[in-house]
Parts: C-alpha cells; sequence; structure tokens
C-alpha cells in the first residue's frame, strides 16, 4: 500500500467533492483532522455520513468552515448535532436500507471515502466491517479510498473487505475503536425489559439496538433457546448470549448458524471476541436491512426505541419537535421486514416519561416532530407500565389501550384529549 501522513493521504480531495466518511465507534478522526487543515484552499466540499461515536464534535464542524465543508448527515448524531442544528449543516431523511442504492444510482455522487480499517491478511485484504453499513457501497462508487490501517480494528467476515490495491492512500496508525460500557438497566428499563421479553417466542430472529432498554430486553431472554440474530448492530448483550448458547442461528432461514450485523460497537472484550471470528459476519445495509431479506427468517422480532409515540400509534424517533436529534435509521426497514416475517413481531419501546418529567405518550406528536413509523405499521409499544398491542385497534381502542401504560399522572389528560379527538367511539370503551 502507499503509506503516507495523514496530511498527505487527504491532498487527494478535491474542492466540490462529496466524501463518505465511515462511522459507527470506527471514525476515522485522524483523516477528518488533516482535511480540516485544509480548509482555507477547499470549497464546497460534500461530506457525508450516518450513525458516528466520537469523543467530541467533528473536526469539520467549525462555523468558519460553512463554504469548505458542507456536512450532510443520514442519521445525526453528536459529533454533528450543535452544527446542524445552527443551520450550517443538514440531514437527509432517508431509510438506511435505501441508502447503497442512493450511493449506486449516483443521486448521492461519492467521490471519495475515508475509512479505518484492519490490517491487510496474507492476501492483501483488510476488514472495515466494524463499520460496513453505508461504507461498502460507498468504496464501489468512489474515485478515491483513504485509508487508517489501524492495528487495533478488528478482522471481520462477511462482505465487509477491500483489497490493498483499493486504497489510493493509507495512514499507519494503532488507534483503539472507542470502547463503550453499558451499566446496569434502571428499574424503569427492567421493567420495560420484562414485558418485551415475555412477547419473544423460542426460535426468534432479533433486531434489537443498543443502550438500557435494549440489555434489559437481553437479560430477560437469557433462557430463551435457538434464538437468532439479523440486525444492524452488534453489542456486548447478544455476544453475552452468543457466548451462552441463547443465540445459536440455528433455526434462521439466512445464513444459518451466522450472527448477522452491519456495525459493530461496544467493549474491548466485544471487538476481541469477534476479531477472526467466522461465525460473524458484516454486510452493508442492503442487505441486512432489506425487509424482504429479513422477512424470511420466521418468528423475527424487530426492538426499536421512541421519542414520543401519540395516541393513533405515530412513532417520532428522529426529532424533537423541529429539532433534529437522529434519524430514520434501519428503524423502518425492520419494522415493515418483521412484519412480513411468520409469526413477527414488531416492538416499540419507551419509557413513560422523559428525565424532566415530560410525558411520551401523547395526544398529538409535538409541532415539528417527524413520523418515523407510521400508525399503519406500529405493533406492540412498551412503557414500564405495561405493553399495548396495537396492530388490529380502531383509533378509539388504540387510544385506550395506549393511556394505559402511560405515567398515571398523565392518564386523566389523554383521556380528556381522546374524548375530544374521537368522541362516543372513545367514550362507549370507557363505559
Amino acid at each position: 500500500m502507499n503509506y503516507v501522513t495523514a496530511d498527505e493521504a487527504v491532498r487527494l480531495v478535491r474542492s466540490g467533492d462529496s466524501i463518505v466518511c465511515q462511522g459507527s465507534t470506527s471514525v476515522p478522526v485522524m483523516l477528518q483532522e488533516a482535511l480540516a487543515r485544509r480548509a482555507e484552499e477547499l470549497r464546497d466540499v460534500k461530506i457525508i455520513s450516518g450513525f458516528n461515536i466520537t469523543e467530541g464534535p467533528a473536526p469539520f464542524c467549525k462555523p468558519e468552515f460553512r463554504d469548505t465543508f458542507i456536512v450532510n448527515s443520514i442519521f445525526v448524531c453528536g459529533d454533528q448535532r450543535a452544527h446542524i442544528d445552527a443551520g450550517y449543516g443538514s440531514m437527509t431523511p432517508c431509510f438506511l436500507g435505501e441508502v447503497p442504492y442512493m450511493f449506486r444510482s449516483r443521486q448521492i455522487p461519492v467521490d471519495v471515502v475515508f475509512i479505518n480499517c484492519s490490517l491487510p491478511d496474507e492476501n492483501g485484504y483488510c476488514s472495515y466491517g466494524i463499520s460496513a453499513d453505508i461504507v461498502a457501497s460507498a468504496i464501489e462508487c468512489a474515485r478515491v479510498v483513504i485509508a487508517q490501517v489501524n492495528e487495533s480494528i478488528p478482522y471481520l467476515h462477511g462482505e465487509c473487505l477491500i483489497h490493498e490495491s483499493q486504497i489510493a492512500a493509507a495512514v499507519r496508525c494503532n488507534v483503539p475503536p472507542i470502547a463503550l460500557q453499558f451499566g446496569e438497566p434502571t428499574p424503569v428499563e427492567a421493567a420495560i425489559g420484562a414485558f418485551v421479553a415475555a412477547e419473544i417466542p423460542d426460535g426468534a430472529t432479533l433486531q434489537i439496538g443498543v443502550g438500557g432498554i435494549p440489555n434489559a430486553i437481553l437479560n430477560g431472554i437469557r433462557n430463551h433457546r435457538h434464538l437468532g440474530l439479523h440486525t444492524e448492530a452488534m453489542t456486548d448483550g447478544v455476544i453475552r448470549l452468543i457466548k451462552e448458547g441463547v443465540i445459536d442461528n440455528s433455526l434462521k432461514k439466512v445464513r444459518p448458524g451466522k450472527s448477522v450485523a452491519s456495525l459493530a460497537l461496544g467493549s474491548k472484550g466485544m471487538y476481541e471476541f469477534i476479531d477472526h471470528n467466522r461465525d460473524m459476519e458484516f454486510f452493508d445495509v442492503a442487505y441486512t436491512n432489506s425487509p424482504f431479506i429479513i422477512a424470511q427468517n420466521p418468528r423475527a422480532c424487530a426492538i426499536n426505541s421512541a421519542l414520543e409515540v401519540d395516541l393513533t400509534g405515530q412513532v417520532c424517533a428522529d426529532s424533537i419537535g423541529e429539532h433534529i436529534f437522529s434519524g430514520v435509521g434501519g428503524q423502518h426497514d425492520f419494522m415493515y421486514g418483521c412484519s412480513l416475517s411468520e409469526g413477527g413481531k414488531t416492538f416499540i419501546c419507551l419509557p413513560s416519561r422523559t428525565n424532566k418529567g415530560k410525558g411520551k405518550i401523547v395526544p398529538t406528536l409535538t409541532p415539528g416532530a417527524g413520523v418515523v413509523t407510521t400508525r399503519f405499521q406500529t405493533q406492540y409499544v412498551a412503557t414500564e407500565y405495561g405493553i399495548a398491542y396495537l396492530r388490529d385497534k380502531n383509533l378509539a381502542q388504540r387510544a385506550k389501550a395506549l393511556i394505559a401504560i402511560a405515567h398515571p399522572d398523565d392518564r386523566e389528560a389523554l383521556e380528556e384529549a381522546a374524548c375530544k379527538r374521537f368522541g362516543y367511539c372513545f367514550l362507549r370503551l370507557k363505559a
């Protein structure tokens, strides 16, 4: 490979280029910092990224760089949120599973890709599997691939390999991916986890996210049998169930015997476990998030979160009012795919209130809030007060079921709103 310094590597970037940056806990920050040092000599460089976990703001997210770098996120995270909120960048709404097609069709042009990959194997192949999600397709389309060749990045299997001959410039480094540690679930998270775990059957194939509620659900299914994994994110929680034999992937129809994901984030121990592990396979999101591939697994279960849910079952998961907080990600892809699966189930999980005491089950979504999962797709909604099944319910019945799992102090106001909105159809349910 052509090993150079980071500053030399980013000389390959031209004004007007579109750059896709790898994400998850493997963001190529060294390359981003070097690119920011060229701010005065570049113009109109578009930066596209997805789910990122970093230790601070992205180097290119400074007001003085607003004419140099055009920040365009498909999933807003902490490294770019303030910059976008201030109006210096923006977000492109899209289903995550459709992003590879948008690259390949040039709806979103890609000129340069920054990756953070493993050392090459004996055949010259490096793995970028810790974040294969949107990078695999971006590399196919790019003029130039620039890599941090990183001793600390695990070598992962699947369709997440790049030959060293495809890398135009490489920077040697030994920077471990960010290690994430999650504490024990809170009582609220544990209660939600118990309600959801009780609905997950043996033999289910799971899509599950990151954080306290997913960990609580995983704790609740430790006595289940023959579970499978087809998900976006590989985490410590699922690794624990793999080690315990709870997840054995024996009943999956799609890649049986293999745990399938598009990215990984967790502890140092997790990265060590997945390194060179042939039972783990990583793919781009065109594969992992295809509803029609997801649906081929029986009893596929999607477990997702929300910021608020209205009385009809509309789910907002990407914004707080007009303030963009994250993105759609794969929620829609998995909610749709699992709904098509034989025996499939979908869950939206959220505490009944925010940390500031605002109800999350609401009469109507906050003005400006986006609908990520429509009322036509919502099946189960869980809070610490119970789980509501909405799929075959009319609007008044949905309101009643959701009020029953709202915070007790919010229920009277919600009932008044439901009476006003749904009239006699709701009132007769209370009789």
